[in-house]
């Protein structure tokens, strides 16, 4: 039988996919103002800046010129630590929500390495006596 916060884990994730599903829908298909820019900066690629551009211009044709690998990490990697951690609220324990967020999980193998750094120091601090 699951818990309210596991249940409500599962509707997050729900809404959460659907929500994605929605905005990728949007940004690749309906969106024409992306697809005008784009096409705007393919077209025209002036070798040096027109001084009548604004900064918002020249901030719009910097981050159009960003390789698209760059644009997918910059965007996929809040977007599955967002979906780990609502996929975490679904599982039984309550201790093991959120570990799977990587600053946490860093957090976490840092602390065990330096348990056993920290251990195996004080085993070589330990003289043998020999029988």
């Amino acid at each position: 039988m699951m818990n309210f916060r596991q249940r409500m884990g599962w509707i997050a994730v729900g809404l959460y996919l659907l929500a994605s599903a929605a905005a990728f829908y949007y940004v690749f298909e309906i969106n024409e103002t992306y697809n005008k820019l784009a096409l705007e900066h393919i077209q025209q690629h002036p070798k040096e800046p027109q001084e009548g551009t604004t900064w918002t211009h020249s901030l719009k044709v910097r981050l159009l010129s960003l390789p698209f690998w760059l644009w997918t990490i910059i965007f996929l990697i809040p977007y599955l630590q967002m979906f780990l951690f609502l996929y975490s609220c679904t599982r039984a324990d309550p201790k093991t929500v959120g570990y799977c967020i990587i600053p946490i999980c860093l957090a976490v193998i840092c602390n065990r390495h330096q348990t056993f750094v920290k251990a195996s120091n004080q085993i070589s601090r330990l003289q043998l006596i020999d029988t």
